[in-house]
Protein backbone atom coordinates (compact mmCIF):
# COMPACT_ATOMS: atom_id res chain seq x y z
CA UNK A 1 0.00 0.00 0.00
CA UNK A 2 1.67 3.56 -1.00
CA UNK A 3 1.24 6.30 1.11
CA UNK A 4 1.43 9.88 -0.48
CA UNK A 5 4.25 12.29 0.53
CA UNK A 6 1.82 15.28 2.60
CA UNK A 7 3.83 18.02 1.01
CA UNK A 8 3.14 16.43 -2.79
CA UNK A 9 -0.60 16.21 -1.77
CA UNK A 10 -0.32 20.41 -0.16
CA UNK A 11 0.55 20.92 -3.51
CA UNK A 12 -2.15 19.01 -5.11
CA UNK A 13 -4.34 20.73 -3.56
CA UNK A 14 -2.78 24.40 -4.40
CA UNK A 15 -3.39 23.36 -7.91
CA UNK A 16 -7.11 22.20 -7.69
CA UNK A 17 -8.14 25.22 -5.90
CA UNK A 18 -10.66 27.85 -7.26
CA UNK A 19 -8.96 30.56 -5.44
CA UNK A 20 -6.18 32.41 -6.80
CA UNK A 21 -2.92 30.40 -6.46
CA UNK A 22 -0.87 33.07 -4.17
CA UNK A 23 -4.10 32.79 -1.69
CA UNK A 24 -4.07 28.47 -1.65
CA UNK A 25 -0.43 28.80 -0.98
CA UNK A 26 -1.03 31.57 1.89
CA UNK A 27 -3.54 29.40 2.97
CA UNK A 28 -1.72 25.76 2.83
CA UNK A 29 1.22 27.81 5.36
CA UNK A 30 -0.97 29.22 7.62
CA UNK A 31 -2.41 25.49 8.49
CA UNK A 32 1.11 24.13 9.39
CA UNK A 33 1.45 25.46 12.75
CA UNK A 34 5.24 26.64 12.76
CA UNK A 35 5.89 28.23 15.68
CA UNK A 36 8.78 29.65 16.15
CA UNK A 37 11.61 28.08 15.63
CA UNK A 38 9.44 25.22 14.10
CA UNK A 39 9.00 25.12 10.14
CA UNK A 40 6.68 22.70 10.04
CA UNK A 41 7.03 21.66 6.27
CA UNK A 42 6.48 25.33 5.25
CA UNK A 43 10.05 25.23 3.15
CA UNK A 44 9.30 21.87 1.85
CA UNK A 45 6.04 23.75 0.28
CA UNK A 46 7.70 26.51 -1.39
CA UNK A 47 10.54 24.40 -2.58
CA UNK A 48 8.26 21.97 -4.52
CA UNK A 49 6.32 25.28 -5.66
CA UNK A 50 9.57 26.50 -7.26
CA UNK A 51 11.56 23.55 -8.38
CA UNK A 52 9.92 23.06 -11.59
CA UNK A 53 10.67 26.60 -12.66
CA UNK A 54 14.44 25.69 -12.45
CA UNK A 55 14.94 26.91 -8.58
CA UNK A 56 17.65 24.56 -7.18
CA UNK A 57 17.05 24.03 -3.63
CA UNK A 58 19.61 23.60 -0.86
CA UNK A 59 18.53 23.19 2.84
CA UNK A 60 20.79 24.90 5.16
CA UNK A 61 20.26 23.00 8.78
CA UNK A 62 22.12 24.93 11.93
CA UNK A 63 21.25 23.50 15.65
CA UNK A 64 17.22 23.27 15.43
CA UNK A 65 16.62 26.21 12.93
CA UNK A 66 16.09 25.10 9.02
CA UNK A 67 16.91 27.55 6.45
CA UNK A 68 15.99 27.25 2.90
CA UNK A 69 18.20 28.56 -0.31
CA UNK A 70 16.07 28.61 -3.79
CA UNK A 71 18.05 29.81 -6.32
CA UNK A 72 17.56 30.19 -10.46
CA UNK A 73 20.56 31.22 -12.41
CA UNK A 74 24.45 31.39 -11.34
CA UNK A 75 25.22 34.90 -13.06
CA UNK A 76 24.87 37.73 -10.93
CA UNK A 77 23.07 40.13 -10.50
CA UNK A 78 21.48 38.10 -7.92
CA UNK A 79 17.64 39.35 -6.52
CA UNK A 80 16.80 37.98 -3.40
CA UNK A 81 13.62 37.46 -1.89
CA UNK A 82 14.06 37.41 2.14
CA UNK A 83 11.36 36.00 4.39
CA UNK A 84 10.64 33.67 7.38
CA UNK A 85 8.35 30.49 7.37
CA UNK A 86 8.42 31.01 11.83
CA UNK A 87 5.19 32.67 13.42
CA UNK A 88 4.81 33.84 17.24
CA UNK A 89 2.42 31.54 19.42
CA UNK A 90 -1.28 32.09 19.19
CA UNK A 91 -1.65 33.23 22.62
CA UNK A 92 -5.01 31.59 24.30
CA UNK A 93 -6.56 29.80 21.06
CA UNK A 94 -10.20 30.42 22.58
CA UNK A 95 -9.69 34.36 22.20
CA UNK A 96 -9.28 33.68 18.58
CA UNK A 97 -12.57 34.51 16.19
CA UNK A 98 -11.31 31.72 14.30
CA UNK A 99 -8.90 29.00 14.81
CA UNK A 100 -5.67 30.34 14.05
CA UNK A 101 -4.11 27.59 11.97
CA UNK A 102 -6.99 26.63 9.82
CA UNK A 103 -6.26 29.24 7.16
CA UNK A 104 -10.51 30.76 7.08
CA UNK A 105 -11.33 32.74 4.27
CA UNK A 106 -14.08 34.93 5.09
CA UNK A 107 -15.48 37.79 3.35
CA UNK A 108 -12.33 38.73 1.67
CA UNK A 109 -9.88 38.40 4.77
CA UNK A 110 -7.48 35.26 5.62
CA UNK A 111 -7.55 34.68 8.82
CA UNK A 112 -4.70 33.09 10.92
CA UNK A 113 -1.83 33.48 12.74
CA UNK A 114 1.37 34.17 10.36
CA UNK A 115 -1.25 35.70 7.68
CA UNK A 116 0.50 38.93 8.18
CA UNK A 117 3.23 38.25 9.16
CA UNK A 118 4.63 36.67 7.30
CA UNK A 119 3.00 33.88 5.42
CA UNK A 120 0.86 35.53 2.93
CA UNK A 121 4.23 37.34 1.85
CA UNK A 122 5.85 34.04 1.23
CA UNK A 123 2.96 33.18 -1.03
CA UNK A 124 3.46 36.17 -2.62
CA UNK A 125 6.72 36.13 -3.28
CA UNK A 126 6.07 32.16 -4.96
CA UNK A 127 3.88 33.52 -7.40
CA UNK A 128 5.65 36.23 -8.55
CA UNK A 129 8.81 34.06 -9.59
CA UNK A 130 6.39 31.70 -10.87
CA UNK A 131 5.12 33.99 -13.67
CA UNK A 132 8.57 35.37 -14.46
CA UNK A 133 10.24 32.44 -14.75
CA UNK A 134 8.20 31.25 -17.07
CA UNK A 135 7.12 34.50 -19.20
CA UNK A 136 11.06 35.26 -18.83
CA UNK A 137 12.84 31.57 -18.97
CA UNK A 138 16.35 33.50 -19.94
CA UNK A 139 16.27 36.58 -17.73
CA UNK A 140 19.36 38.01 -17.09
CA UNK A 141 21.08 37.26 -13.53
CA UNK A 142 19.63 34.94 -10.78
CA UNK A 143 16.65 35.03 -8.68
CA UNK A 144 16.65 33.41 -5.28
CA UNK A 145 14.78 33.19 -1.97
CA UNK A 146 16.22 32.79 1.56
CA UNK A 147 13.90 31.82 3.65
CA UNK A 148 14.45 30.70 7.67
CA UNK A 149 12.41 29.64 10.89
CA UNK A 150 14.28 31.13 12.81
CA UNK A 151 12.97 35.13 12.71
CA UNK A 152 10.66 35.30 15.84
CA UNK A 153 13.29 33.62 17.96
CA UNK A 154 16.47 34.05 18.93
CA UNK A 155 17.55 34.99 15.63
CA UNK A 156 21.08 33.42 15.53
CA UNK A 157 20.81 30.49 13.72
CA UNK A 158 19.03 31.61 10.88
CA UNK A 159 19.27 34.49 7.87
CA UNK A 160 22.67 35.44 9.98
CA UNK A 161 24.11 32.36 9.51
CA UNK A 162 22.53 31.43 6.13
CA UNK A 163 24.41 35.16 4.93
CA UNK A 164 27.81 33.70 6.56
CA UNK A 165 27.63 30.50 4.33
CA UNK A 166 26.90 32.65 1.04
CA UNK A 167 29.64 35.26 1.53
CA UNK A 168 32.05 32.44 2.27
CA UNK A 169 31.31 30.93 -1.25
CA UNK A 170 31.20 33.87 -2.78
CA UNK A 171 27.79 34.31 -3.40
CA UNK A 172 26.93 38.17 -3.61
CA UNK A 173 23.25 39.43 -3.03
CA UNK A 174 22.86 42.75 -5.07
CA UNK A 175 19.10 43.55 -4.34
CA UNK A 176 17.16 42.03 -1.39
CA UNK A 177 13.19 42.41 -0.68
CA UNK A 178 12.12 41.60 2.85
CA UNK A 179 8.84 40.64 2.90
CA UNK A 180 8.29 41.73 6.08
CA UNK A 181 4.41 43.57 6.48
CA UNK A 182 5.16 47.47 6.03
CA UNK A 183 2.11 48.56 4.88
CA UNK A 184 -0.11 50.66 7.38
CA UNK A 185 -3.44 51.57 6.22
CA UNK A 186 -3.11 50.32 2.37
CA UNK A 187 -1.17 48.29 0.85
CA UNK A 188 2.05 49.88 -0.70
CA UNK A 189 1.71 52.88 1.46
CA UNK A 190 5.03 51.99 3.12
CA UNK A 191 8.08 51.11 1.70
CA UNK A 192 10.90 50.40 4.80
CA UNK A 193 14.55 51.26 3.24
CA UNK A 194 16.49 51.00 6.89
CA UNK A 195 16.16 50.15 10.27
CA UNK A 196 17.08 52.05 13.62
CA UNK A 197 20.10 49.75 14.91
CA UNK A 198 19.12 47.62 18.16
CA UNK A 199 21.31 47.95 20.87
CA UNK A 200 20.42 45.80 24.16
CA UNK A 201 21.48 43.80 27.35
CA UNK A 202 20.68 42.97 31.07
CA UNK A 203 22.24 45.27 33.84
CA UNK A 204 22.80 43.29 37.21
CA UNK A 205 23.48 45.98 40.34
CA UNK A 206 24.96 44.11 43.10
CA UNK A 207 24.06 45.65 46.60
CA UNK A 208 24.60 44.60 50.01
CA UNK A 209 21.40 42.27 51.40
CA UNK A 210 19.84 43.52 54.54
CA UNK A 211 17.02 44.54 57.17
CA UNK A 212 14.80 47.24 55.95
CA UNK A 213 15.47 48.52 59.69
CA UNK A 214 19.40 48.96 59.49
CA UNK A 215 19.76 50.50 56.34
CA UNK A 216 23.32 51.62 57.43
CA UNK A 217 24.42 47.96 57.23
CA UNK A 218 23.11 47.51 53.82
CA UNK A 219 23.34 48.94 49.77
CA UNK A 220 20.24 48.82 48.58
CA UNK A 221 20.75 47.35 44.56
CA UNK A 222 16.91 48.86 43.81
CA UNK A 223 17.92 52.11 45.04
CA UNK A 224 20.98 52.47 42.60
CA UNK A 225 19.41 51.06 39.84
CA UNK A 226 16.32 53.09 40.15
CA UNK A 227 18.60 55.74 39.87
CA UNK A 228 20.34 54.36 36.56
CA UNK A 229 17.58 53.85 34.57
CA UNK A 230 15.95 57.00 35.68
CA UNK A 231 18.89 58.87 34.15
CA UNK A 232 18.95 56.58 31.32
CA UNK A 233 15.36 57.57 30.23
CA UNK A 234 16.02 61.21 30.80
CA UNK A 235 19.08 61.07 28.48
CA UNK A 236 19.17 62.61 25.28
CA UNK A 237 21.33 60.64 22.74
CA UNK A 238 21.36 62.18 19.56
CA UNK A 239 18.75 64.42 17.47
CA UNK A 240 17.93 61.96 14.51
CA UNK A 241 18.08 63.00 11.31
CA UNK A 242 16.44 63.52 7.80
CA UNK A 243 15.79 59.72 7.63
CA UNK A 244 15.99 58.70 11.65
CA UNK A 245 14.08 59.15 14.39
CA UNK A 246 16.46 59.93 17.59
CA UNK A 247 17.81 57.22 19.57
CA UNK A 248 15.32 55.53 22.09
CA UNK A 249 16.14 54.25 25.36
CA UNK A 250 13.34 51.33 26.84
CA UNK A 251 13.57 49.31 30.01
CA UNK A 252 11.09 46.34 29.38
CA UNK A 253 11.48 44.03 32.36
CA UNK A 254 12.89 45.10 36.38
CA UNK A 255 13.43 42.18 38.87
CA UNK A 256 14.85 42.66 42.54
CA UNK A 257 13.42 41.85 45.90
CA UNK A 258 13.04 38.44 47.54
CA UNK A 259 9.36 38.85 48.19
CA UNK A 260 9.71 40.01 52.15
CA UNK A 261 8.75 43.89 52.94
CA UNK A 262 11.29 43.87 55.55
CA UNK A 263 14.42 42.66 53.70
CA UNK A 264 16.68 44.64 51.71
CA UNK A 265 17.86 42.44 48.52
CA UNK A 266 21.21 41.17 47.61
CA UNK A 267 20.83 42.49 43.73
CA UNK A 268 18.73 44.09 41.42
CA UNK A 269 18.48 43.87 37.48
CA UNK A 270 16.80 45.51 34.86
CA UNK A 271 16.28 44.37 31.00
CA UNK A 272 16.40 47.61 28.37
CA UNK A 273 16.93 48.30 25.03
CA UNK A 274 17.87 50.93 22.61
CA UNK A 275 16.65 51.60 19.15
CA UNK A 276 19.52 53.65 17.88
CA UNK A 277 20.13 56.46 14.53
CA UNK A 278 23.16 55.36 12.53
CA UNK A 279 24.42 58.85 13.58
CA UNK A 280 25.22 56.82 16.99
CA UNK A 281 26.92 53.66 16.80
CA UNK A 282 26.81 51.17 19.63
CA UNK A 283 30.69 51.24 21.29
CA UNK A 284 29.51 54.71 21.59
CA UNK A 285 26.18 53.95 23.21
CA UNK A 286 27.44 51.41 25.74
CA UNK A 287 30.61 53.81 26.99
CA UNK A 288 27.90 56.11 27.70
CA UNK A 289 26.07 54.12 29.60
CA UNK A 290 28.39 52.76 31.60
CA UNK A 291 29.73 56.03 32.79
CA UNK A 292 26.25 56.96 33.90
CA UNK A 293 26.33 52.92 35.48
CA UNK A 294 29.31 54.42 37.52
CA UNK A 295 27.77 57.47 38.50
CA UNK A 296 25.17 55.72 40.82
CA UNK A 297 26.58 51.90 41.40
CA UNK A 298 29.83 50.75 42.31
CA UNK A 299 29.43 46.76 41.67
CA UNK A 300 27.80 46.16 38.59
CA UNK A 301 27.76 44.19 35.61
CA UNK A 302 26.10 44.55 31.94
CA UNK A 303 25.58 41.53 30.06
CA UNK A 304 25.21 42.77 26.41
CA UNK A 305 22.59 41.52 24.20
CA UNK A 306 23.83 40.54 20.13
CA UNK A 307 23.51 44.44 18.43
CA UNK A 308 21.32 44.83 15.36
CA UNK A 309 22.91 47.03 13.18
CA UNK A 310 21.16 49.49 11.79
CA UNK A 311 20.62 50.28 8.24
CA UNK A 312 19.98 52.41 4.58
CA UNK A 313 18.77 52.06 1.14
CA UNK A 314 19.36 55.31 -0.42
CA UNK A 315 17.38 55.47 -4.17
CA UNK A 316 19.10 53.77 -6.34
CA UNK A 317 18.37 50.45 -8.69
CA UNK A 318 16.53 48.44 -6.32
CA UNK A 319 14.33 51.03 -4.65
CA UNK A 320 13.31 52.57 -7.68
CA UNK A 321 12.34 49.73 -9.05
CA UNK A 322 10.41 48.42 -5.85
CA UNK A 323 8.38 52.43 -5.91
CA UNK A 324 7.91 52.26 -9.61
CA UNK A 325 6.14 48.56 -9.27
CA UNK A 326 4.23 50.14 -6.38
CA UNK A 327 2.97 52.41 -7.90
CA UNK A 328 1.44 50.69 -11.56
CA UNK A 329 -0.08 48.35 -9.41
CA UNK A 330 -1.54 50.83 -6.28
CA UNK A 331 -2.09 53.89 -8.47
CA UNK A 332 -0.57 55.59 -5.42
CA UNK A 333 2.92 56.55 -4.11
CA UNK A 334 4.57 54.90 -0.92
CA UNK A 335 6.39 56.97 1.95
CA UNK A 336 10.12 55.50 2.73
CA UNK A 337 9.77 55.17 6.00
CA UNK A 338 12.92 53.44 8.74
CA UNK A 339 10.70 53.71 11.80
CA UNK A 340 9.12 50.43 13.54
CA UNK A 341 11.57 47.12 14.82
CA UNK A 342 14.42 45.10 13.00
CA UNK A 343 14.35 42.90 10.74
CA UNK A 344 16.15 40.25 9.13
CA UNK A 345 17.37 43.19 6.38
CA UNK A 346 19.97 43.97 9.28
CA UNK A 347 22.42 40.92 8.53
CA UNK A 348 21.59 40.97 4.46
CA UNK A 349 22.45 45.10 4.07
CA UNK A 350 26.32 44.51 5.76
CA UNK A 351 26.98 42.67 2.67
CA UNK A 352 26.76 45.96 0.45
CA UNK A 353 23.20 44.35 -0.65
CA UNK A 354 20.83 47.01 -1.56
CA UNK A 355 17.81 46.06 0.91
CA UNK A 356 14.35 47.40 1.30
CA UNK A 357 11.10 45.86 2.93
CA UNK A 358 7.59 46.23 2.02
CA UNK A 359 4.65 43.37 2.31
CA UNK A 360 1.03 43.62 4.17
CA UNK A 361 -1.02 45.71 5.86
CA UNK A 362 1.02 45.54 9.85
CA UNK A 363 -2.48 46.09 11.83
CA UNK A 364 -2.84 42.42 13.26
CA UNK A 365 0.61 41.31 13.26
CA UNK A 366 1.21 38.81 16.49
CA UNK A 367 -2.20 39.78 18.03
CA UNK A 368 -5.01 37.52 17.96
CA UNK A 369 -7.49 37.59 15.43
CA UNK A 370 -4.48 37.89 12.93
CA UNK A 371 -5.56 38.78 9.36
CA UNK A 372 -4.87 39.75 5.90
CA UNK A 373 -6.93 41.48 3.05
CA UNK A 374 -6.78 37.72 0.64
CA UNK A 375 -6.87 40.49 -2.64
CA UNK A 376 -3.87 42.57 -1.05
CA UNK A 377 -1.53 39.76 -1.08
CA UNK A 378 -2.78 38.63 -5.16
CA UNK A 379 -1.60 42.89 -5.55
CA UNK A 380 1.72 42.26 -3.52
CA UNK A 381 2.25 39.95 -5.76
CA UNK A 382 2.21 41.54 -8.86
CA UNK A 383 4.40 43.96 -7.51
CA UNK A 384 6.98 41.29 -6.95
CA UNK A 385 6.23 40.66 -10.27
CA UNK A 386 6.74 43.98 -11.67
CA UNK A 387 9.67 44.79 -9.44
CA UNK A 388 11.39 41.17 -11.35
CA UNK A 389 10.75 43.02 -14.41
CA UNK A 390 11.96 46.16 -13.66
CA UNK A 391 15.22 44.84 -12.51
CA UNK A 392 15.76 41.14 -14.89
CA UNK A 393 13.58 41.15 -17.93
Amino acid sequence: MSHEDPHRSDLKEILASEMSETLTIAQALIRKASVTPDDQGCQRLLSDALEPYGFSAELMQFGDVQNLWLRRGTTAPLFVFAGHTDVVPTGPEENWSYPPFAGELVDGMLHGRGAADMKGSLAAMVTACKRFASAHPSHRGSIALLITSDEEGPAVNGTVRVIERLVERGEQIDWCVVGEPTSSKQLGDTIKNGRRGSLGGTLTVHGIQGHVAYPHLADNPLHRISAIVTTLAATHWDEGNDFFPATSFQVSNLKGGTGATNVIPGSASAQFNLRYCPDNNAEALKKQINQICTQHADNYEIDWNPIGLPYQTSPAALLEAVQSATVMVTGRPAKLSTDGGTSDGRFIAPTGAQVVELGPLNKTIHQVNEAVNAKDLDALSDIYEQTLLRLLA
